[in-house]
């Protein structure tokens, strides 16, 4: 039987334009959560708000 990592739903929301993203996400060994997301439609990598809650 296989060992699943649990998942997340995490919620970001961009600090420059306020668009909101809502994904699901595993947790990775950087400390971080795996979801996919690499920026928002504005162009903005960084000025991020995360929020992780349990599925």
């Amino acid at each position: 039987m296989t060992d699943t990592k649990p998942r997340y739903k995490v919620t970001i929301r961009c600090g420059q334009c306020g668009e909101k993203y809502i994904l699901r996400g595993r947790p990775n060994n950087e400390g971080g959560y795996d979801t996919g997301f690499k920026r928002c439609v504005c162009g903005n990598e960084t000025n991020l708000d995360i929020d992780v809650t349990p599925e």
